[in-house]
């Protein structure tokens, strides 16, 4: 038996500050493997060494495969924050999710606007044993509080700077 327990719904109470709030900070750190292209070959480490994978570039793209991509990784965070937000809702509604699953699917191409690159993704969300104006209640809901639902709507601010 082990104390995992999931977050406090106390997540979901509306912040007022006038100024953004971290709870949590992460950094990893990306290199370029063996053939010094992060996305070919490349190692992504975190501070606390809770992630180390391996990098590889798809075979559709061109790559061997073998690994992880940016876009797996992103579909795996962001399924598991909506995942997260939905089951605090639901336990704040005390609406019982039992079984309930998010499916992400990334996509990596060209975006027709600048002829550069872009991803798109597309979430179903699985809730099996609810009709489908609470589950649909609940997911619509969830899409406004879940955090990188929010930066695949409205972007993010970010910082870029370079060091020598």
């Amino acid at each position: 038996m082990t104390d995992l327990r999931p977050p406090p719904t106390s997540l979901l109470d509306t912040y007022r500050g006038a100024e953004f709030q971290p709870l949590y900070v992460t950094t990893v750190h990306v290199s370029g493997g063996e053939t010094h292209h992060a996305r070919a070959s490349g190692c992504v480490r975190s501070d606390d060494g809770a992630l180390d994978i391996v990098l590889r570039l798809p075979n559709e793209m061109g790559g061997q495969g073998g690994g992880t991509n940016p876009e797996q990784l992103f579909a795996a965070g962001y399924g598991a924050c909506f995942h997260g937000a939905l089951n605090l809702l639901a336990a704040r509604h005390q609406i019982p999710i039992k079984d309930c699953s998010v499916h992400v699917t990334v996509a990596f191409g060209r975006d027709p606007v600048d002829g550069r690159h872009s991803i798109t993704a597309d979430l179903v969300v699985k809730l099996p044993g609810h009709d489908r104006t609470t589950a649909e209640r609940l997911v619509r809901e969830t899409e406004r509080i879940c955090p990188y639902a929010k930066m695949a709507r409205q972007g993010i601010d970010s910082t870029i700077r370079v060091e020598t």
